[in-house]
Formats: C-alpha cells, structure tokens, sequence
C-alpha cells in the first residue's frame, strides 16, 4: 500500500458490488415471471384438458392433465415467493430459486410434447435465474435498487 496507512471505516463493511447486480436483479425478476407462467400454465391444465398439442398418454411420464397443472401450480407459487426475496437478499430466497429453476428445467423437458414452445422459454429463463443466483447472489443484499 505504498506506505500509507488505511483506516477501516464503516464504508469498508459494505460487500462489494459489481455490475452483476443487475443481472441478478434480472434473474430475480425472471423467475418470478416463470412462476407467473408457472401459475397461468397450471391453471389452463387443470381447467382445459384439450388446450394442450399431446394427448395425455404421449407426455414424458404419462399421467393425467390435472396432476401436471397442480405441479405447474405449485412449483409457479413457490418461484414467485422466491423471486420476491431474492430482492431482500435473501440466502433462503437465493437457494429456493435455484432448486426451482432446476425444477422448473426438469419439468419443461418433460411437459415439452405438451407444449413445445413453453417448454424451451421456460428452460432458458431457468438457465439465467441459475447462474444469476449461483454466480452473483449476495450481491444484491443492501443494493439500492
């Protein structure tokens, strides 16, 4: 340091920031926007059985449409309150949205006979959310948002 001393101030508490911020922030925001879907995609299942392209016996894991929208329920509910904590900073909020995201990817894999399109946005969404919350999570906690 050049001979110079450093005083430790109350500034130097402070975690360091860096401009991934804004991509967690984007994570953040885009799980709870696959939770929205999540929720939306679970509720067209359990209230339409003839929406969807593929036959209940040509999914993946072959079950009932009823069984498949409270999954997409479900999962949708808890990624939207993930997304929401992941703006306090939340360790529960980040590890939550992470295990949904893998969730979410398995999930779209299998449901893709059903419904294509869905499927791939969804898995790419999870993709971001991951490595926002794996890569930059704590970044968040105390940011001005």
């Amino acid at each position: 340091m050049s001979g110079q001393s450093r005083y430790v101030t109350e500034e130097d508490d402070e975690p360091v920031r860096t401009g991934w911020v804004g991509v967690l922030v984007f994570g953040g925001l885009m799980l709870f926007l696959l939770g929205v879907f999540h929720v939306i995609q679970g509720i067209v299942a359990l209230a339409d059985d003839t929406f969807y392209i593929a036959r209940k016996g040509d999914l993946v894991i072959a079950g009932d449409y009823t069984v498949w929208g409270w999954l997409h329920l479900v999962l949708g509910v808890v990624a939207i309150a993930a997304g929401a904590g992941i703006f306090t900073g939340a360790m529960w909020a980040r590890v939550a949205g992470v295990v949904v995201a893998v969730l979410s990817a398995l999930a779209g894999m299998l449901f893709m006979p059903a419904y294509p399109v869905w499927g791939v946005v969804a898995i790419t969404f999870d993709v971001v959310v991951i490595y926002a919350l794996v890569a930059h999570g704590g970044e968040v906690r105390g940011a001005k948002l």
